[in-house]
């Protein structure tokens, strides 16, 4: 069973863009009865932790001076259930079972991957005390994700 999630979740980073944001650049709405990248993004990442974790959004950002890819995804209960290490745990398999098939997919030269986890869908950027986050860093080095700690 793990292994079928593994080749939908594959299947389903590399069919679409995954997100709105990157979704208009590609043109990949779907008008004709196909999954659009937003209904896509709701499905639940498998995760070593086992909480629900979704895809939110796909931003690409080269204000950094380089271009960073940032990873958003909502797990509702990571508060509750997960703490930061079991989070960076679900970041790290996350960067690696999504960030690195969809940059490759896509041929995208990254210089960083920025995985997060928000309770809540938050749009980029806004600031929410209420609202638990988490944030990681990786480079990409021969298709595999290392941490860069803040």
């Amino acid at each position: 069973m793990a292994r079928l999630q593994c080749v939908l979740l594959l299947a389903l980073v590399c069919a679409s863009p995954l997100s709105q944001a990157h979704a208009a650049s590609e043109g990949a709405e779907g008008a004709d009865g196909e999954a659009t990248a937003s209904d896509e993004a709701q499905a639940s990442l498998p995760v070593p932790s086992g909480q629900p974790v979704t895809l939110s959004e796909v931003l690409l950002d080269d204000a950094p001076g380089a271009l960073w890819a940032r990873f958003r995804f909502v797990a509702p209960e990571m508060a509750q259930m997960a703490d930061q290490t079991t989070s960076l745990a679900d970041m790290e398999h996350l960067c690696t079972a999504v960030a690195v098939p969809y940059l490759s997919y896509h041929d995208i030269k990254a210089e960083r991957v920025v995985v997060s986890f928000s309770d809540q869908n938050l749009p980029f950027g806004q600031r929410a005390p209420d609202v638990t986050q988490y944030f990681e860093t990786y480079r990409i080095e021969d298709a595999a994700c290392v941490w860069e700690g803040f």
